[in-house]
């Protein structure tokens, strides 16, 4: 069997690296970001969420970059708060928004609602103008419980697009297996997801020191310094040093090359879903 190196055109042991942005359209800040990052610098996929209230404005600014859509059931910050967009009730939580915690989604959501949420919401991007490059999910709450991942495989066979996928070694721990399901379907997905926490620096430069051949997504979460940031997400002054990493710091690049990394985005694995390669 060929791996997916092979299948994209490159050597069967070629490190193939998706540089990826999370949460494009949760800021004005994340907005100005992300599109500096692929568009001057090393970033070669985006995600947007599609509820959020710059979702609008990062449509505005899109111009044709790889952009997939990051389904979104939760809204975690204390004072910034958005839901869902067919004003289902299952998907609120007290405080009108979407719940702040994965578990507390999985417990009150009613999956015909989740289904028509997450459908709304990549229908709502491709409507804005957006060539959708691919799906994941936002804190992972559609990948990670199998009910919930029924409605994210069933997205991406429809709409024939790549997803975000967890590694092979936690599928003991999550408990069915997602990869085996996701490859039946057809459905095209990287190799290896480096799941990088909010202060990532130290996380992606031991996982680019220790690249593995195949496809492998990086996440990061850029943001430009504002007061807007600041003063509603916690973890600002990661996003800020994620921009960084991306766009100006010269060791990054540095490490880039040393690791032996071709860049690669999204769209080559929908190109390649959508061609039955």
């Amino acid at each position: 069997m060929r791996t997916l190196a092979e299948r994209l055109g490159h050597a069967p042991d070629a490190k193939l690296l998706i540089l990826h942005c999370d949460d494009l359209g949760s800021s004005r800040s994340a907005n100005t970001a992300v599109y500096d990052a692929l568009r001057n610098g090393v970033a070669t996929s985006a995600s947007l969420m599609v509820p959020c209230p710059w979702a609008r404005d990062a449509a505005a600014m899109y111009r044709g970059e790889d952009v997939g859509v990051h389904l979104t059931l939760n809204s975690e910050w204390e004072t910034l708060r958005w839901g869902p967009i067919t004003h289902s009730p299952s998907l609120l939580d007290g405080d009108g928004g979407f719940p702040r915690t994965i578990q507390d989604a999985w417990d009150h959501a009613d999956l015909d609602e989740v289904r028509r949420e997450c459908r709304a919401q990549l229908e709502r991007a491709i409507l804005w103008g957006f060539d959708v490059s691919h799906l994941d999910s936002h804190m992972g709450t559609l990948q990670l419980r199998a009910d919930f991942f029924d409605v994210y495989l069933e997205l991406a066979v429809d709409f024939r697009l790549p997803l975000r996928m967890a590694g092979a070694s936690a599928e003991r721990v999550i408990g069915f297996p997602y990869r085996r399901l996701a490859a039946e379907a057809g459905v095209v997905f990287p190799d290896h997801l480096i799941t990088t926490p909010m202060g990532s620096r130290p996380t992606i430069e031991k996982a680019l020191a220790d690249l593995r051949p195949g496809v492998t997504e990086v996440y990061l979460h850029p943001a430009v310094d504002t007061d807007e940031l600041r003063s509603s997400h916690p973890d600002a002054a990661t996003r800020i040093d994620d921009h960084a990493l991306l766009t100006t710091d010269p060791t990054f690049r540095d490490l880039l090359e040393r690791s032996g990394a071709e860049l690669v985005g999204f769209r080559e694995l929908r190109e390649l879903q959508r061609s039955g390669g």
